[in-house]
């Protein structure tokens, strides 16, 4: 029969865990899935011979994630539309206290980012978030893959060269981003097609994601006269008992849209240079449904 001492050791890391397999598979459910199998194995063990519980929680849930993310691409799913990660509350609170250390696992979980990651083959994908997220040792790394270290280092420089490559540059200020959300949605919510204007960028980009499930474009739109039209065609229309709130999600300031009592839609911001230069809605009902309580 399972202890207390085993449970409690398991839930004092089921953060960080849930953090490795969200970023790996960039979908809510399939990581508490990853996770709640770790669980299985983990009680099932002889613990006696586990002499780091994290690192072996760590290995055993990041092997799982490997096994599940190619299983998916194995699949070869097709998606209609753009793709974009199931929104991922976060919220670091005391527990990360460094404004470093939280700059770097806010950019880690962003929906820029677990978009480039989704190019990655899963052994870099492991490799990088193992690294680039949560700082492990190479060698390490090597263990948790039963990899050779040189290789690890290979994999590693490949996957962070690929990223550097293809994520757009954004600030990650919490505030400023705050700030122009919040004028971003007055704008839009009033159908104030010059306020829009003025705060998007000339080259700003409108990604949304319905999954062919919901009305959302389903092409990336491109310029700030398509996407400032494009928000006030979709206000004039309007969302039935629309009601918002904020919420962090995946390291920075999102606002939920309800409708009635029902998640309708998430839509965050990436600024730079005091101007907003991607738009992202997730409409995708799949990909809302932990979102039904927040």
């Amino acid at each position: 029969m399972t202890t207390y001492t085993e449970t409690d050791v398991f839930e004092e890391h089921r953060p960080v865990l849930l953090g490795v397999a969200y970023r790996m598979l960039g979908r809510v459910a399939d990581a508490e899935d990853v996770v709640q199998e770790a669980w299985l194995r983990w009680s099932n063990a002889d613990r006696s011979e586990v002499r780091e519980p994290r690192a072996y929680l760590v290995r055993v849930t990041t092997r799982l994630a490997i096994d599940r993310l190619r299983q998916v691409k194995a699949r070869g799913e097709t998606y209609v539309g753009p793709w974009l990660p199931e929104p991922y509350v976060t919220d670091f609170g005391d527990a990360v206290p460094d404004t470093a250390e939280r700059a770097v696992l806010a950019d880690s979980v962003s929906l820029a980012v677990l978009v480039v990651l989704e190019s990655l083959s899963p052994l870099e994908r492991a490799v990088f978030v193992l690294r680039e997220a949560f700082g492990y040792p190479y060698a390490e790394i090597a263990a948790m893959l039963d990899r050779g270290e040189a290789a690890v280092r290979q994999l590693a420089g490949r996957a962070r060269k690929h990223v550097d490559e293809r994520r757009p540059r954004y600030e990650v200020d919490p505030v400023q981003r705050r700030d122009l959300t919040e004028r971003f949605l007055a704008a839009a919510a009033e159908g104030d097609l010059e306020g829009l204007m003025s705060l998007l960028a000339p080259d700003v980009r409108l990604v949304g994601d319905s999954g062919g499930k919901a009305k959302a474009p389903v092409r990336v739109l491109e310029t700030a006269d398509k996407v400032g039209r494009f928000l006030v065609g979709a206000a004039q229309k309007g969302v039935a008992d629309v009601s918002f709130r904020f919420l962090e999600v995946n390291g920075g300031p999102a606002v939920l849209v309800r409708s009635g009592d029902k998640p309708d839609s998430v839509f965050q911001l990436d600024v730079l240079d005091g101007r907003i230069q991607a738009v992202y809605i997730i409409r995708n009902p799949d990909k809302l449904t932990s979102l039904a309580t927040a």
